[in-house]
Formats: C-alpha cells, structure tokens, sequence
C-alpha cells in the first residue's frame, strides 16, 4: 500500500523535529546580499513540517506562514515554535495553499519540495507572490522563490557509503523517493527520473536563478543517527518487519565508525532563488 505524501511521517513527527539537520545561517546572509531579503519580508513557508526552515526566517524577524498538510507535524511544530508571535501554522498544501492572493514576498520550498506537483505548484506560487518588482525605490522586491534542502552526503567517508549501503538494503522505497532519482509527474511509472536539480529547472520555467551551496557537516552521538535513520519515511518504523535487524547493523557501523562517541552525517545545504 503506497502512503500518500501528506501521511508519510505522521509516524515519524518526534524523530523527525529531533533529529533532521537545521540549515546554516549563511543561507540568510546570501539571501540578504543576492536577493535583497529584509527582516519586513512576508515568507510562505511550503511544506513546512515541524518548522526547520520556519525558524530560519522567524530568526531574521519576518512574518512566516507556515503552510503543512499533516495535522501531527504541523501539531509539533506549533508546540516547538509557540513562543514566536510573527508566524501563523496554516493547513494547506504546495497546490493550495488556502493563502490570500498576493500575500508574501518570498515563498520557501524546504525539504518537502519534491513531493510537489510542479504545475499546479507554480500556479499557486505565482498566485500568492507579490508581483515582481524591479524598482529599487519600492520597498517589496516581490516574486522571490526559494528552494532549500540538505543533501546527504553518500561516498565522501567509510561512513557515509556504509550508511548509503544500509539504506539501500533496508529501504522500502528509498529509490523510488530518493529525492536524486524522483519520477517525472507524466511518466511515475516509467524508468525515466528526474534529479531535484531538474525539477528545479522546471520550477522556474527557464528563468535565471542563483545557485549556492554550503557545508552542513552534523556531528552525531549514536543516539542522533538513529533518530535521523528511523526519522526517514522510507525505512521500516518500529514494529515493522526487518526494523530490529536495521537497527541491529545500524549500532555495529557506528561500532565501526565512530571516533571520540561520534560520527559525521555531512550534507550539503543547496539553494537556488529566482523571480517568477
């Protein structure tokens, strides 16, 4: 039974708030410098889950709408986030947001993005943007969308590759929704992929966007890489056939690999921007 999207990690919501990697602060420092980004910015923040990306501009001081369909996530992000009074949780989706039209200046696509139907998407992006506006004397710059995500390193240590390995074997579906290799909209069922790279293209139409990239390296003890493995929707979850020898093998390659108790989960933090 496929799980849709929407309820993919409604199991999954401690996990997941606890243990997926945060993004560094420079995103914000190059947003500020290459796309004008201001702390009176409004951001519509799309499939938000429990907040990661939210913070991140709650902390520049802008006003975030921060639109996720799962009750459960959305229910811990709220709890997590409470005491920041310029955000607002809304249920909604990357298709409908339910927000009013020309409401936010930048709209954010995290992690989350490559569960979206890229038409539909764009419509309703170009609905809740601003319009685009080139006029430096105006204070809103309008139009900004953003795409953001960590990407996991797969072979640059033992580690990693051991890692890669174990998902691979254990994955219910991790090749099928690896984000790397994600199915175009008019062929799910064929053999031809698309990279989020390329859907990032898609995104855009062809306009130009800034392409940048950070090192995100997370230190775990053995107790974090549980929790970002089982935080996965694409691995068994506790009680499911084959979770006890997953983690089994888990515990012997941080065993294996950790130095001083730890280990390092490296990403690479991706961000493209561009005006619609």
């Amino acid at each position: 039974m496929v799980t849709a999207p929407t309820e993919r990690f409604s199991s999954r919501v401690e996990a997941y708030q606890k243990y997926r990697p945060h993004y560094p602060r420079e995103v914000i420092d190059a947003l500020r410098e290459k796309t004008g980004l201001k702390p009176s910015h409004i951001i519509a923040d799309i499939g938000s889950g429990t907040g990661i990306s939210a913070e991140l501009f709650l902390a520049n001081g802008n006003f975030v709408y921060a639109v996720e369909p799962n009750t459960p996530m959305r229910d811990a992000g709220a709890k997590h986030l409470k005491t920041w009074k310029n955000l607002r949780w809304i249920d909604g989706t990357a298709e409908a947001t339910t927000l009013p039209d020309h409401v936010c200046d930048y709209v954010v696509a995290a992690q989350a993005f490559h569960w979206f139907d890229v038409e539909k998407t764009y419509a309703e992006f170009q609905r809740i943007l601003k319009p685009r506006n080139d006029n430096p004397r105006i204070a809103h710059v309008g139009g900004w969308l953003v795409i953001l995500w960590n990407d996991r390193q797969t072979d640059t240590t033992p580690f990693l590759k051991a890692y890669e390995e174990l998902l691979l074997k254990y994955g219910t579906d991790y090749v099928e929704i690896n984000h790397r290799n994600f199915h175009t909209k008019s062929a799910p069922d064929a053999k031809i992929q698309t990279s989020n790279s390329m859907r990032v293209e898609q995104f855009f139409h062809g306009r130009p966007i800034l392409e940048m990239k950070f090192p995100n390296d997370i230190p775990m003890d053995y107790d974090g890489l549980k929790g970002r493995l089982v935080s996965s929707s694409y691995v068994p979850d506790e009680g499911e056939e084959h979770y006890d020898e997953m983690i089994g093998e888990l515990k012997k390659l941080f065993d294996r690999y950790n130095s001083g108790g730890q280990i390092d989960m490296r990403y690479t933090t991706l961000l493209y921007a561009g005006q619609l």
